[in-house]
């Protein structure tokens, strides 16, 4: 959770810990569910049914291969859903609690799989059936969304019309990219995103580069000229950052010399330091009470504007947490 918090940090230095908060568990306008990559997310509420419908297929589709190689079927895996939504309906639940109500109910084989698997109500979220709820002690707590989001209208749209709406989005954010990145970024198979491209969108065009043609919303084409005259940019870009998962290649990120640094064993994703849209080191935090430091390992020498900038950022940092800041070079 801190991780997701910095990232909106990261893009809008006015917000506070408690705004986030408000928004995901009182007023409900943000919600925690898995989406790509099977991975976790805060998105806006009202774009729930976009995600859904873009990613349900997909997403389905890996969390049965998985079942399979254990032995159970798409109708076994299926028949847990209504177990789990019946387990919910008094409320939100834990894993724990999950587990004891399938268990009475299950083979040997789906016992085995809700025992030791993570991917326990990965069909229901799959399906926009249930979603994350307010847990405590780090404790993931499931609710069903007809319950936590009762005035969404969950209407499901076609996946080809959902997909094509995500890929515009996905461009506004993180072009230039190509449909391979797309496909490696939302977790849909490249085949289907084969018909989404500017042969079937007037609202994407393809733009030409060094190695391959690359895709961009039209509307964002003229904004490539202006790009070069505007001032640098310093972000502290915190652990798993979605600007550092978007782009299936990382070489115009990082040179192969320090690619372990940030894209580490195990999917783990280093806090990156990044200076005009490229890594120029890690950092990390400690926390020493109300104060913290802040180390910054750069990959190569700082000029004296570009380690005032990191420096300003850290204060920007200190003021989220509400502490004093000390910021070390190594």
């Amino acid at each position: 959770m801190s991780a997701a918090y910095l990232q909106l940090w990261a893009r809008n230095h006015a917000l506070r810990r408690g705004q986030i908060e408000d928004a995901l568990w009182k007023k409900r306008t943000l919600v925690k569910t898995s989406l790509m990559r099977q991975t976790l997310h805060f998105i806006p509420t009202d774009e729930f049914p976009l995600y859904i419908s873009a990613l349900r297929a997909s997403r389905r589709a890996g969390v049965l291969r998985v079942m399979a190689r254990c032995g159970i079927s798409e109708e076994e895996a299926d028949a847990m859903t209504p177990v789990i939504l019946r387990t919910l309906a008094d409320g939100p639940c834990g894993r724990a609690e999950i587990v004891a109500a399938l268990r009475p109910k299950a083979n040997k084989a789906v016992r085995f799989w809700i025992e030791n698997s993570w991917g326990l109500v990965r069909l229901p979220v799959a399906d926009g059936l249930i979603c994350y709820g307010n847990g405590e002690n780090n404790e993931a707590n499931f609710i069903r969304v007809d319950h936590w989001l009762p005035k969404l209208k969950m209407k499901l749209m076609p996946a080809y019309e959902a997909q094509s709406t995500l890929l515009r989005k996905y461009l506004r954010a993180y072009g230039p990219a190509t449909l391979a990145d797309f496909s490696h970024w939302a977790g849909i198979p490249i085949a289907e995103v084969k018909a989404l491209g500017p042969h079937a969108d007037s609202e994407i065009v393809e733009i030409s580069s060094g190695k391959q043609p690359l895709l961009m919303a039209r509307e964002d084409v003229g904004e490539l000229g202006k790009a070069a005259t505007q001032s640098s940019s310093i972000r502290l870009l915190p652990n798993f950052d979605v600007y550092l998962l978007a782009h299936r290649e990382k070489d115009h990120l990082l040179s192969d010399q320090h690619y372990k640094r940030v894209y580490r064993n195990q999917g783990w994703i280093s806090p990156v330091v990044l200076i005009d849209g490229a890594i120029a080191g890690v950092w990390g935090y400690e926390s020493r009470g109300k104060k913290f430091e802040v180390k910054i390992e750069p990959f190569a020498k700082l000029s004296k504007a570009e380690r005032s900038g990191i420096e300003h950022e850290a204060e920007e940092l200190g003021r989220f947490y509400g502490s004093e800041v000390q910021v070390r070079f190594e």
